[in-house]
């Protein structure tokens, strides 16, 4: 072989070794920087798809409920059948279904959700009206059955087979099991009521006394958020418990612990330190679900007691049928489950690099 021959670069290389461009360098590379983009392009049109299919079945499926909007409206006086004709014209209820059905899609992809039919207002302004009540009652009982869940399951798995354990568990499956609705009046009755002899210590539903200012207003509906949060964390913290328990027992056997022990680390330093973290990763699924669904299943809670937010109005709107502000709440509902479980899917790759990949 020649000098020439020796010093001449093979095809596809430089000097310096394999070619930047050829395909073994840059096919990988551009699979992993296009990998997590496409991952959230698919996550946010499965999201978009099915907050589509919750409009067009919310729709339809609230015009199944028994009963008139337009004799609600008249407010039971007896009217003409002119009249009548009049209130669903004004309504858009005298239009074919397929009309009604694309003026409505066509007004909810801007924001218009229609004007209730009982309280002769935009649906949006309800909604946020009474949203901030729903988000106190939901945030307050979400941070306090995670943090239960998660704390109580920690301790659990780490006294696996123990009477704790199997006492701590026994538990939480059982009010896991009970209605909400039915937790609530037990609870009303007990508490609110009083057994006999003992008063009630808790005011039986609403938000507020009324009347109350300043320091004494916070802590006016800190006594009536008293009762609607127990239920709430009574029956949702043993879903988490069960799944970090479950999480943690897992980990519990893996070879990093034992050598974290030989080290001579604390029982409970490694715990915390070594075998949480990574059990953590259901855990954080399970908790952004949760916080769609304890906004969208706060409806038999809320109107327990009366308390003033989108599950209470939502009750109110199917007493009627009130139709603009069922859907509207219907939708409200589900976009929070999905957005929710959208963004637990987004940030799950953060927490486990093989998925998105």
């Amino acid at each position: 072989m020649t000098a020439d021959a020796a010093s001449a670069p093979v095809e596809g290389t430089g000097a310096a070794g394999p070619a930047k461009d050829g395909p073994a360098a840059r096919g990988p590379r551009v699979r992993t920087a296009t990998a997590y983009p496409r991952y959230v392009a698919g996550k946010v049109a499965g999201a978009a798809v099915s907050l589509l299919a919750v409009l067009v079945t919310g729709f339809f499926l609230f015009r199944l409920i028994p009963g008139d909007p337009v004799k609600f409206m008249t407010g039971g006086r007896q009217v003409s059948a002119e009249q009548l004709a009049a209130y669903r014209r004004e309504f858009g209820l005298d239009l074919p279904l397929w009309r009604q059905f694309t003026d409505y899609c066509g007004k909810a992809l801007t924001g218009d959700l229609g004007t209730s039919y009982q309280f002769s207002a935009p649906v949006i302004d309800k909604i946020t009206e009474a949203l901030p009540n729903t988000l106190l009652l939901t945030g307050t009982a979400f941070v306090l059955y995670t943090a239960l869940g998660i704390l109580l399951g920690t301790r659990a798995a780490w006294r696996h087979g123990r009477l704790g354990d199997r006492l701590g568990t026994g538990l939480a499956l059982t009010l896991y099991s009970l209605p909400s609705f039915w937790l609530g009046l037990l609870l009303i009755i007990t508490l609110s009521v009083g057994i006999g002899p003992l008063p009630g210590l808790f005011p039986t539903g609403g938000m507020e006394s009324g009347g109350e200012e300043g320091l004494a207003y916070v802590l006016d509906v800190a006594h009536h958020l008293v009762l609607p949060v127990v239920t709430l964390v009574a029956v949702e913290y043993g879903q988490t418990l069960l799944v970090t328990r479950s999480a943690l027992l897992d980990e519990m056997g893996s070879d990093y612990l034992t050598t974290a022990r030989a080290k001579g680390l604390r029982d409970d330093l490694v715990r915390r330190r070594h075998a949480v973290p990574n059990a953590l990763l259901p855990t954080v699924t399970l908790i952004f679900i949760n916080l769609g669904r304890t906004v969208a299943g706060v409806i038999l809670v809320e109107t327990v007691f009366s308390w003033p937010g989108l599950g209470g109005l939502f009750y109110q709107a199917l007493s009627v049928p009130d139709l603009p502000l069922v859907q509207g709440l219907f939708l409200v509902f589900a976009a929070a489950v999905i957005l929710m479980n959208t963004l637990a899917d987004l940030l799950y790759p953060l927490f486990d690099p093989r998925v998105g990949r």
